[in-house]
């Protein structure tokens, strides 16, 4: 078992840069595949990036490829999800989400650890 904990979530200016941060907890963290995913107000919760438990594949949702990065440091039992040049429909709690998996999927449902969610809010 694994246990999340997401911090880096803030109030910035359209075309402003966030990193989030995912920590986690567990000596296996590096078994472990990790998405980060957003729920807007309103809205589903929706796949931001996902990142497989070596790093050596990554997936981006098409309305953040080349904007957002994704890349973990399993050293440090960490994930990082650096977030550039962010719009205000980029606002909503962003979570992080673990599955021990060589296999990184798109689903939330596939995954059973999740963080409490951070707040990023993007104004115009």
């Amino acid at each position: 078992q694994v246990q999340l904990v997401e911090s880096g979530g803030g109030l910035v200016q359209t075309v402003g840069s966030l990193r989030l941060s995912c920590a986690a907890s567990g000596r296996t963290f590096s078994s472990y595949a990790v998405g980060w995913f957003r729920q807007g107000p309103g809205k589903e919760r929706e796949v931001v990036a996902t990142i497989s438990w070596t790093g050596g594949s990554t997936y981006y949702a098409d309305s953040v490829k080349g904007r957002f990065t994704i890349s973990r440091e399993n050293a440090q039992n960490t994930v990082y999800l650096q977030m550039n040049s962010l719009k205000p429909e980029d606002t909503a709690v962003y979570y992080c989400a673990a599955r021990f998996s060589s296999i990184t999927y798109s689903n939330p449902s596939q995954y059973p650890y999740w963080g409490q969610g951070t707040q990023v809010t993007v104004s115009s």
